[in-house]
C-alpha cells in the first residue's frame, strides 16, 4: 500500500474544503454586538447590580430559544450588561423566572453538572479566531463552574482558575454578579474586539437559549456562533504576573502484608503560575502530589484493548489542546496520564499560549523518578500551531520519551529512548457545519521500520437534521508512542456513520430518528480482523426523558488468544473468528426530577456464547444540599466448557453532600467482582478561599470474592488517609 499517496490525497482534499470553506464570513460577529465601557467606580461583588455603571451600561438584546426548538425568542429572559476596570471584567445578570415553583438546583458543588442546575454563562473568544476560548456558569444558587474552550466547541471542564460571583434570588428572577479577572484568562495586548456569547438554561420551561443564536444541533459553548464584544479603547499590557500554590501533605497507609506496620508519610511541592505577557504563561511544578484528585471510576472491562481515563491534574490544562488533542482517541501520540501515576514526580515546567494572531505554541518537559522496575523519565513535548483560513490550523509537534536512570532491557520492556513526530490539519468551517481532520505521525527508537508510523483523516458534515461523518486510519505494525496512548497496531480501519433526526411539532416527542454505523479493521495486508454494523432508533421527549433501541452486528478473527470474560480462565485460539448479532434497549427518565434514573438491557451472542447485560442507574437529590445515587452493572456471560462463564456485577453507590457552596463530602463505594475490589473513597473538601482548599481523602480497597476462605469477610487489601492543604498566593 503507498501511505504517501494516501496520505497526499488525504491533505490535499482537506486543503482545499478547508479553503472552501475558509472564505465565509463568520455567522452572528456583525449582527450581534455589545459594547463594554471602563469604570473607575468600586465594584461590590454582592448580586443586587446598585453601583451607578450598571445604569448606564449597555444591556443585551432578547435571548433567543436554542432547545427544545430554535427559532423565536426565550420564554424565561435574560438581561445582561459588561464593565472593566484595570483588573477584572464584570458581569451583571437578571434572569428572570416567570414560572411558578422551586427553581431546579442539584447541589452547591463548584463544577456543578451543566443540565442539572438553573444557571447563566459567559463565553469568551479572546483570540477572535472561534476556536479557543473561556467559559464562566453561575448556577441560581450561586456555585460556580468554568472551562477551557477548544476546537470551536469542545471544552475542559476540569481546569479550575480564580474569579468571584454572588446571587440574589427573587420570586420573579435572580440576579448574578460576576468579577473575572484579566490575569485568569489569555488575550491580546491592544485589543479593541474580542468574541463573547451569553448563555442561559431554565429547566422549569425546559429551554437553553442564547443572545446570538445557534441551531440546536450545536454545544451552547460553540464559539462559531459568539457575537462581538467592542472595548472602549485597546487593552494594556498586564506586565510580568505571578502565582504560587504551595501545598503540604501527610498520609498513613497500611496494607494486609504480614508483618506489614503502618507507614507515616509527608510531602510539599508547589505549583506556579509566570504570565509572560497577557497571551502567553508559563507554569511551573515542583514534587507535585495528586493525592486529592478524585477516583476514576471503575468498568466492567470487556474490551480487548487499554481503556482510557481523562487527565484531571490541574498542571496539564490549560491550553491542553496543544498536547492532548494530537492524533485521535484510538491513537493519542501523547496522553499525560502516563506521567506519574506510577512513579514520583520530580518537577515540571510548561509554556503554551498565543504568539500573535495566528501561532500558539507549547513546550513541556516533566522529569519522573524510579519506581520499582520503572526507570526515571525525561517527557519532553513541544508543538506549534499556525491558524489557516478562517477556523482551520496546522500543527507540528515532536514528543520525547527518555530514560535518564539506569537502563536494563532485560527488566525494562520498552526503550531507552522513544519519539515521535508529526503534522496535523484541523478543519472546521465558520458555521461549525464542517468538521474533519487529517495527520500523519512517525515515532523513532532503536531499530524502527518504515512501519512505525500512522496516517488518519476523518470528516464530518451536520446540519439540524443529517449528520454524516467518515473516518479512516492506518496505524503501522510497529508504530511505537510510549508517551502516548495507542490502542492497537498493524491495521488499516475505515467509520461510516448516518444520522437523522425528526421534530415533530406539537408533539410530546421533541426529537426522534434513526442512526447507522460502520466500522472495519483490516490486517495490513487487508484480510478482515474486525467488522461491526450498527442500527439505532432513539426519541427524546419534551420532558428530557428519551428511550433507544439498539441492533449491532459484530464479526472478529482475534489476533491473539482472548478470554471474553477477562477473568483468566481458558483462552480462545489465535485465528478463531466470530460473528455474532445481539440488540439493547435504554430509557432515561426527566433528569429534572429530584428522583430519576435510567435502565439499559441487552441480549445476544457473544464469541462462542451469549451474553445479558443489565445497567442503570438511580439518583436522588436533596436540593440544594445534594445526592445519593447508585448506578450498576451486571454482565451474565455464558460460554461453553472447558471456557470461563461468568456472572460480572459493577455496583457504585455515591453520596454528594454540598453543605455550603464551599464545603463538600462526596463518598464513592465501588464494588467490582471482576477485579476482585470493593473500593471505598471518602473526599472532604473545605475552599477556604478561591483555588485554595484543604482535603481529607481516606480510600480503602478490599476483596470481594466469597469462594476463598482467607478472604470471605471483605478483609482488607490496603487503605490509606491522606489530609492535603493547598493555598493559591498571587
Amino acid at each position: 500500500m503507498n501511505y504517501k499517496k494516501l496520505l497526499i490525497a488525504a491533505t490535499l482534499i482537506f486543503s482545499v474544503t478547508g479553503f472552501l470553506f475558509g472564505q465565509t464570513r463568520a455567522v452572528n460577529r456583525d449582527k450581534y454586538r455589545i459594547h463594554i465601557m471602563y469604570t473607575e467606580e468600586h465594584m461590590e461583588i454582592d448580586g443586587l447590580l446598585d453601583e451607578d455603571i450598571w445604569q448606564f451600561a449597555e444591556k443585551t438584546e432578547k435571548f433567543q430559544r436554542v432547545t427544545p426548538t430554535d427559532t423565536g425568542y426565550a420564554i424565561a429572559q435574560t438581561e445582561v450588561m459588561v464593565t472593566y476596570d484595570e483588573s477584572n471584567i464584570y458581569v451583571g445578570v437578571v434572569c428572570y423566572d416567570p414560572t411558578s415553583g422551586k427553581r431546579p438546583i442539584a447541589s452547591l458543588r463548584r463544577d456543578f453538572s451543566f443540565m442539572s442546575n438553573d444557571n447563566f454563562a459567559v463565553f469568551f473568544d479572546p483570540y477572535n479566531d472561534q476556536t479557543n476560548g473561556f467559559g464562566f456558569y453561575i448556577s441560581a444558587a450561586g456555585a460556580q463552574y468554568e472551562h477551557i474552550g477548544y476546537d470551536g466547541s469542545s471544552v475542559n471542564a476540569s481546569w479550575d482558575t480564580k474569579w468571584r460571583s454572588d446571587v440574589k434570588s427573587y420570586d420573579n428572577r435572580w440576579v448574578a454578579e460576576l468579577a473575572i479577572p484579566f490575569r485568569s484568562i489569555r488575550y491580546f495586548e491592544g485589543d479593541t474586539v474580542w468574541g463573547i456569547n451569553f448563555g442561559r438554561l431554565d429547566l422549569k420551561t425546559n429551554e437553553k437559549s442564547a443572545w446570538a443564536p445557534m441551531p440546536r444541533q450545536f454545544n451552547h459553548c460553540d464559539l462559531a456562533y459568539t457575537g462581538t464584544l467592542i472595548w472602549d479603547k485597546p487593552l494594556g499590557k498586564s506586565g510580568l504576573r505571578f502565582s504560587l500554590i504551595p501545598y503540604i501533605t501527610g498520609k498513613v497507609t497500611k496494607s494486609n502484608q504480614p508483618d506489614d506496620d503502618a507507614k507515616w508519610d509527608g510531602n510539599a511541592g508547589f505549583d506556579a503560575k509566570v504570565m509572560l505577557s497577557t497571551s502567553m504563561n508559563l507554569d511551573l511544578t515542583v514534587n507535585p502530589d495528586y493525592s486529592q484528585v478524585e477516583e476514576d471510576r471503575q468498568v466492567t472491562n470487556l474490551d480487548r484493548f487499554e481503556i482510557s481515563f481523562p487527565e484531571r491534574r490541574q498542571f496539564f490544562l490549560e491550553n491542553s489542546d496543544l498536547f492532548a488533542a494530537l492524533g485521535s482517541s484510538s491513537a493519542r501520540p501523547f496522553f499525560s496520564r502516563r506521567i506519574g501515576l506510577s512513579v514520583p514526580v520530580y518537577g515540571g515546567m510548561r509554556l503554551s499560549g498565543s504568539l500573535g494572531d495566528q501561532w500558539r505554541l507549547g513546550l513541556m518537559d516533566i522529569q519522573t523518578g524510579e519506581e520499582g522496575t520503572i526507570p526515571a523519565c525525561n517527557f519532553a513535548v513541544a508543538a506549534i500551531q499556525r491558524q489557516v483560513f478562517s477556523r482551520s490550523n496546522i500543527t507540528a509537534f515532536f514528543i520525547n520519551k527518555q530514560i535518564t536512570g539506569d537502563y536494563n532491557d532485560t527488566i525494562y520492556t520498552g526503550f531507552d529512548y522513544n519519539r515521535v513526530a508529526g503534522l496535523e490539519y484541523n478543519l472546521a468551517s465558520p458555521d461549525n457545519r464542517w468538521n474533519g481532520k487529517a495527520f500523519y505521525h512517525q515515532s523513532f527508537y532503536p531499530g524502527a521500520s518504515g512501519d512505525a508510523g500512522t496516517v488518519a483523516g476523518d470528516m464530518t458534515f451536520s446540519t439540524r437534521y443529517f449528520r454524516a461523518s467518515m473516518s479512516s486510519a492506518w496505524v503501522g505494525a510497529d508504530y511505537t508512542a510510549e508517551a502516548g496512548y495507542i490502542r492497537r497496531t498493524g491495521y488499516f480501519q475505515m467509520s461510516p456513520s448516518l444520522r437523522y433526526t425528526f421534530y415533530p411539532s406539537a408533539s410530546a416527542v421533541l426529537s426522534h430518528g434513526p442512526s447507522l454505523s460502520f466500522n472495519v479493521v483490516t490486517d495490513p495486508d487487508f484480510k478482515m480482523t474486525d467488522r461491526e454494523t450498527g442500527l439505532s432508533y432513539s426519541i427524546g421527549f419534551q420532558n428530557r426523558s428519551s428511550i433507544s433501541l439498539d441492533l449491532s452486528e459484530e464479526f472478529v478473527l482475534l489476533d491473539r488468544p482472548y478470554d471474553p470474560t477477562n477473568t483468566g480462565g481458558l483462552r480462545l485460539a489465535a485465528g478463531e473468528s466470530f460473528n455474532w448479532v445481539s440488540g439493547g434497549i435504554g430509557f432515561r427518565s426527566d433528569s429534572r426530577r429530584l428522583f430519576n434514573y435510567s435502565i439499559n438491557a441487552g441480549y445476544g451472542d457473544y464469541y462462542n456464547g451469549t451474553r445479558w447485560n443489565l445497567s442503570g442507574s438511580v439518583s436522588y437529590r436533596f436540593q440544594p444540599y445534594g445526592s445519593v445515587s447508585v448506578s450498576a452493572n451486571y454482565n451474565n456471560i455464558s460460554l461453553p466448557e472447558p471456557y470461563n462463564s461468568a456472572e460480572l456485577i459493577l455496583i457504585s453507590p455515591r453520596l454528594d453532600i454540598t453543605f455550603t457552596d464551599k464545603l463538600f463530602l462526596t463518598t464513592f463505594v465501588q464494588y467490582n467482582d471482576q477485579v476482585d475490589n470493593l473500593n471505598v473513597n471518602i473526599r472532604f473538601q473545605w475552599r477556604f478561599a478561591p483555588v485554595s482548599d484543604l482535603f481529607i481523602v481516606y480510600t480503602g480497597n478490599s476483596y470481594t470474592h466469597d469462594d476463598n476462605p482467607a478472604t470471605d469477610d471483605f478483609s482488607n487489601k490496603n487503605r490509606g488517609l491522606v489530609v492535603k492543604l493547598s493555598y493559591w498566593f498571587n
